[in-house]
C-alpha cells in the first residue's frame, strides 16, 4: 500500500530555514512505517502522550519530527520539525 506523506507550513518552514531536504524527512518517516510493518528497520520512534497523544517522535540526531500516523487512510502527517528542545514547546 503506498503512503501519502504530508507537511504542515511550520515543518516545511523549518526545511527551508536549515536548508534541509524534504526527502531525508520522508526516509525517516517511510523507515518508520516499514518498522510499523514488521520489518526490522533502525528507526527510533516513540508514541507520545499528554499534549502530544496520538502523535509519534522519530528521532534522527538531535532532530525530532513529529508524526501523526492515520494507519487507516495511509497518511502521515508530519506536524512539527525541530531540533531537541524545542520541538515539544
Amino acid at each position: 500500500m503506498i503512503w501519502r506523506i504530508d507537511f504542515s507550513a511550520s515543518a516545511q518552514k523549518f526545511l527551508k530555514k536549515n536548508n534541509l531536504e524534504e526527502n531525508f524527512v520522508i526516509d525517516k518517516v517511510s523507515s518508520t512505517i516499514r518498522k510499523f510493518k514488521g520489518e526490522r528497520v533502525n528507526s527510533d520512534v516513540k508514541k507520545l502522550g499528554g499534549a502530544w497523544d496520538g502523535f509519534y517522535r522519530v528521532r534522527s540526531g538531535r532532530l525530532r519530527i513529529i508524526v501523526e500516523f492515520r494507519f487507516e487512510r495511509s497518511v502521515a502527517y508530519i506536524e512539527v520539525i525541530d531540533w531537541r528542545g524545542n520541538v515539544y514547546k
